[in-house]
């Protein structure tokens, strides 16, 4: 399976049964931590005598694939995305690399976060995971006893009495009571130490800002780039194609202007030429009109224009819109071609026969979700449709994922932000 997003969501919880197995595992690795904060204190004065660059090479990228392995498990466990928060270098170059990362207040935020792991973090995952232990072990006390050799549980308990079979079962409230603190407990303590390590390892406000900004410019450059070449496109299409009738209508009708005395019969022929080729230049017109802003789209609204379009394909194509309203006119398009796109896709490389189309509204965001019964294994490569369909909803903040197993089928499924303030109730909103 192939899934590829342009923006995070929301991770998968943790189950609840998982979590002791996790506490235990965040709990050893608190402890290897401490070793990459040695490594990391002494590489950096060594920079001096030149043998911390090579050493610093190794060990900072260590650190970050480290805490990153830990933004996705602390992210399983409060059930939000933890951002990186790196610095990219400006320029390529092993110098520029080294000087951004030694200036990057993140990269001492992970030091920092090392040395807390290794106390705080180390501390409430131990403590999580051994009130789970704890409790399994004093449940199945009794079958430990039946089924150890003589000595190993039979001790005498507290000098109070010797355990035995019979008495071990004194021991099971113990485990109840265990495991009713970690249930209540064990969870919190979890989340608690993922807290810890967000507050170190996520970006602060003004990284944050940073990153919107950097995304922001990516997303106006590609929006530009796109546009820039829309507007080639169109000039080329009525370059070869309208342009280029309309010239040969002017000669034609030039032609038979001349011949109307002389030869009417070879000027009432130049005449039939010229109308077929107005009309072929009309329809195209009318094609390259239909590209830029569909007059269904604008007549009909979202649902008319998707309905229409469903109707227009060559198999069937099933669709269910639920919308309270019209969105405005610029969401409205790029949904409209993103629909367009994916189905195309469909129709040209999945070998479908069966599509199906769904538009609803929740969360102020609009969700569209196109699937086919085809091939499957579709990706998002530079230059493809859905490479298309990624670069035009990220102009809106929006995002695209893709499932498409081997053999099918696929799933395209899109979100567009767009406020219930922002739809319109028209006469022409949900007609088909």
């Amino acid at each position: 399976m192939t899934i590829t997003q342009q923006a995070p969501k929301a991770p998968m919880r943790f189950p609840r049964l998982a979590q002791p197995f996790i506490a235990l595992g965040l709990a050893v690795m608190a402890e290897i931590g401490i070793a990459f904060f040695v490594l990391n204190v002494v590489a950096v004065p060594l920079i001096a005598v030149w043998v911390g660059i090579p050493l610093l090479l190794v060990f900072v990228p260590c650190v970050r694939w480290y805490a990153n392995c830990h933004r996705v498990l602390y992210a399983g466990l409060i059930g939000t995305t933890i951002p990186k928060p790196y610095k990219k270098p400006p320029m390529p170059g092993i110098l520029m690399w080294l000087r951004t990362t030694l200036t990057d207040p993140a990269t001492w935020r992970d030091i920092a976060w090392l040395l807390v792991n290794a106390v705080v973090g180390f501390t409430l995952t131990l403590l999580s995971a051994v009130l789970f232990l704890a409790s399994i072990f004093y449940l199945i006390y009794p079958f430990l006893v039946w089924v150890t050799p003589d000595g190993v549980f039979t001790e005498p308990f507290g000098g109070i009495f010797t355990v035995n079979v019979a008495t071990s079962f004194v021991m099971i409230p113990f485990g109840l009571f265990a495991f009713l603190i970690w249930l209540g407990a064990g969870e919190r303590l979890l989340k608690a130490a993922a807290y810890v390590g967000k507050s170190l390892l996520g970006p602060t406000e003004s990284a944050q800002l940073a990153i919107r900004v950097r995304e922001l410019a990516d997303s106006r450059a590609e929006t530009v780039d796109t546009q820039a070449a829309e507007l080639r496109r169109i000039e080329r299409d009525l370059h070869d194609g309208a342009q280029a009738r309309l010239a040969a209508l002017s000669m034609n009708l030039g032609m038979a202007e001349e011949m109307v005395a002389r030869d009417p019969a070879q000027a009432a022929a130049l005449l039939t030429e010229a109308r077929e080729s107005a009309s072929t230049a009309l329809s195209e017109l009318r094609d390259l009109v239909r590209g830029i802003h569909p007059p269904v789209l604008a007549d009909r609204g979202l649902e008319g224009a998707v309905k229409a379009l469903a109707l227009s394909l060559p198999f069937k194509v099933d669709v269910t819109i639920d919308l309270p309203g019209r969105p405005p006119a610029p969401v409205e398009s790029a949904a409209y071609f993103a629909v367009a796109e994916a189905l195309a896709n469909a129709l040209k490389h999945a070998a479908a026969t069966t599509a199906w189309v769904q538009l609803t509204h929740e969360n102020e965001r609009l969700h569209i979700l196109v699937g086919d019964d085809g091939v499957g294994g579709a990706t998002v490569r530079p230059g493809g449709g859905l490479y298309g369909i990624e670069r035009r909803l990220a102009a809106f903040d929006g995002t695209l994922t893709v499932a498409s197993p081997t053999g099918g089928p696929t799933t395209v499924i899109m979100e567009l932000p767009c406020e219930s303030s922002s739809l319109k109730i028209t006469p022409s909103s949900g007609t088909a």
